[in-house]
């Protein structure tokens, strides 16, 4: 019996199983839906379909450097345990090391790239570890750079990974340190943008604003002269920037510093250019809503 990619985009849909594997099934069961089905279960592969319904907001988050290319990857899980299971942790290197070597577009190229040293593709390595492990896990983002010079560091072991590119015209070796103290000042910090220059005209516009109305709801300030007021909120705004921009802010290890002066003095110390081109910053599970647990609610449902 013959069967169409419509048969194993339904498979997938059924059983959460990646297209291969889908392909293979209904290939060794003359396109039975139902024996496919059976036989992917027989694999155990169909059983990480129950697992695929659970909030996976744990993990890792990894940010390194392979053969010159800069990858940060958030791999999720669903406990802090697991996030510190070896197998789990190799994964998560192996998925890095895939996009370091692979280049895909987007997260659906990558799951569908082989995995590093396998014969497997991403995603079926992603369902081997489901079943091994015993949780839903999910690759869930990457970035990559092959240009500039990246600098890698990963706080709390992987609760945040922050991947910096360097613009500088020296080594690795001499720039890392410096490249590290901005990382660590991006994952304390977390600024909405790395420049001023960044900042759209909308966005100050908004600030401007905001300013304006808590000045006006200020008893001290609402019968100033609005003059008077535009002046404050300009200087404010520089405010803004220094807490909200990564080159104008404070150096976390030096504040009679901001970041941009750290990196030229850093430059000037080493006989060198450095300029900040790029960052990544990841954490484990932004985003990502939580499942609240009520274990005193669910006990009283089961004995009801």
């Amino acid at each position: 019996m013959a069967f169409t990619a419509a048969d194993v985009k339904n498979l997938r849909e059924m059983t959460g199983v990646g297209m291969m594997d889908c392909k293979k099934a209904l290939a060794e069961t003359d396109g039975n839906i139902e024996k496919a089905i059976e036989y992917l279960r027989e694999k155990g592969l169909a059983a990480s379909q129950k697992k695929a319904g659970r909030i996976a907001a744990e993990g890792m988050a990894l940010s390194t450097i392979i053969d010159g290319v800069g990858v940060v990857v958030e791999v999720n899980a669903e406990t802090d345990f697991v996030g510190k299971n070896e197998k789990f942790v190799n994964f998560v290197k192996g998925v890095a090391a895939t996009v370091a070597k692979e280049n895909p577009a987007d997260l659906e190229a990558l799951m569908a790239c082989k995995y590093a040293d396998t014969d497997l593709t991403v995603e079926q390595q992603q369902q081997e570890m489901v079943l091994v492990i015993g949780e839903n896990i999910k690759v869930r983002r990457f970035a990559r750079f092959a240009e500039g010079t990246p600098v890698s560091y990963v706080h709390a072991g992987g609760k945040i990974g922050v991947l910096v590119i360097l613009d500088t015209d020296l080594t690795a070796e001499q720039v890392e340190e410096c490249g590290k103290d901005v990382a660590m000042q991006i994952a304390a910090l977390n600024p909405r943008f790395w420049d001023k220059s960044q900042v759209t005209e909308e966005v100050l516009e908004t600030e401007k604003k905001i300013m304006m109305a808590q000045m006006a709801n200020d008893p001290k300030m609402a019968n100033k002269p609005e003059q008077v007021r535009e002046k404050i909120v300009m200087g404010k705004l520089n405010k803004f920037y220094s807490e909200n921009c990564l080159l104008q802010q404070e150096f976390v290890k030096d504040n009679t510093l901001t970041v941009e002066k750290y990196i030229a003095g850093a430059a000037k110390a080493l006989g060198g250019k450095i300029a900040f081109k790029d960052a990544v910053r990841f954490e484990k599970g932004e985003g990502i809503e939580k499942k609240q647990e009520n274990f005193a609610a669910e006990i009283a449902a089961m004995v009801k």
